[in-house]
């Protein structure tokens, strides 16, 4: 048992400077640096613009649609690039399997788009 613990010192070692490290920072920031906001600064939005309405009004569900179709077709990509860096050694099996999943993708995509869900109006 005492040698299990040994093997996690250098982890809890690691933890405590990174944990130090980071409260020496935010503490050195808060000192070194000047503590005065102006009134812009402290405003909700710093576009420019004043807000045109309450910051916690509902979004139209057709946002959230986009955006989950985002992170659907954005993370075929994160499938594509390990298929392709072992293309070479994945065969015919491998090419058929991610041909398939490529034809599933192109479906729901073409579905999508027939049903509108890619117009912003």
């Amino acid at each position: 048992m005492d040698a299990l613990l040994r093997e996690y010192l250098p982890i809890l070692i690691f933890v405590g400077i990174a944990v130090g490290l980071s409260a020496i920072m935010v503490l050195a920031s808060y000192v070194i640096a000047r503590q005065n906001p102006d009134s812009e600064k402290l405003s909700p939005y710093e576009c420019g613009f004043d807000p045109f309405e309450n910051a916690r009004g509902r979004f139209d569900v057709r946002y959230y649609l986009v955006a989950i179709l985002f992170i659907i077709f954005d993370l075929e990509v994160a499938f594509l690039f390990p298929w392709a860096v072992t293309f070479g050694t994945l065969g015919l099996f491998g090419f058929w399997s991610m041909m398939v999943f490529l034809g599933v993708l192109t479906i729901g995509f073409i579905y999508e788009w027939k049903k509108g869900a890619l117009e912003w109006e």
